[in-house]
């Protein structure tokens, strides 16, 4: 079972990608599960025809109990990849980093993994403030290998450089390493240059480097990934061929 961690400062496409990669790796007969982390409880969207899901968080205010099976907090979307969404408190009176590590404690109980049996499990994950919640994916193990998405802008390289320290915190416990970088070009002056800069100064490869394209804004649009909405354009070609790289690349680690 590959464990992946996509981690991005807040608007930069790190759902955009991982809902394309798991669009991709569903393409290559993969069974999928996409995991959001973020109190937006947007990440899945795209894979469900532009309907939002019920985010574990929500179920569990609203119903005021803990869900009694997956079916309740999850929904099987493009390709069959199960969905599912942690979201976060009611706004302004709590902490969405524990409402991930609830969610967590709960997918543990209802045995998702065991029941479900993915070959991929990607996680999409707010990388703005890596607290204790936020980090939970690298630190309790559930990923084990981390790509962190960014463009040649300041405030995401910086993100992007708070993401790979909380990473190297946790290197010696044998915890999730950095695979490497996606660059999400945004059209910044310089930016292959700075994110090529980055990356070396980091010791980590740019993975893929996703150009803009009017093409993924009209599928999403229509509920779609790009890579469900025609996986012959070349922006499609970019997820598909990052998927297989990140099959060759990833440990397999049960």
């Amino acid at each position: 079972m590959i464990k992946i961690a996509i981690y991005g400062k807040g608007g930069i496409g790190k759902s955009t990608t991982t809902a394309n990669l798991a669009a991709a790796f569903a393409n290559l007969g993969k069974k999928v599960i996409q995991i959001g982390c973020d109190p937006k409880a947007d990440s899945t969207i795209n894979l469900l025809g532009g309907k939002p899901l019920m985010p574990v968080m929500n179920y569990m205010r609203e119903k005021d109990a803990d869900p009694e099976d997956l079916e309740s907090i999850s929904k099987v979307g493009y390709g069959g990849v199960l969905c599912i969404e942690t979201g976060g408190p009611t706004p302004g009176l709590g902490c969405a980093g524990r409402g991930i590590i609830a969610t967590f404690s709960l997918l543990e109980e209802l045995e998702l993994f065991e029941t479900y049996q993915p070959d991929v499990v990607l996680y999409d994950v707010l990388g703005d403030v890596v607290c204790g919640g936020f980090a939970a994916p690298i630190r309790e193990g559930y990923a084990r290998d981390v790509v962190v998405v960014t463009s040649g802008e300041k405030m995401a390289l910086y993100a992007a450089g708070n993401i790979l320290t909380a990473v190297k915190n946790f290197e010696d416990r044998n915890y999730a390493k950095a695979l490497g970088v996606v660059l999400n070009c945004r059209a910044v002056e310089r930016e292959e240059e700075r994110v090529e800069a980055f990356a070396k100064e980091n010791g980590l490869p740019i993975l893929a480097k996703v150009p803009r394209s009017q093409d993924i804004i009209d599928y999403e649009d229509q509920g779609k990934t790009v890579v469900e909405g025609d996986p012959e354009l070349p922006v499609s070609k970019v997820y598909i061929e990052l998927a297989e790289k990140l099959l060759r690349e990833c440990q397999d680690v049960g």
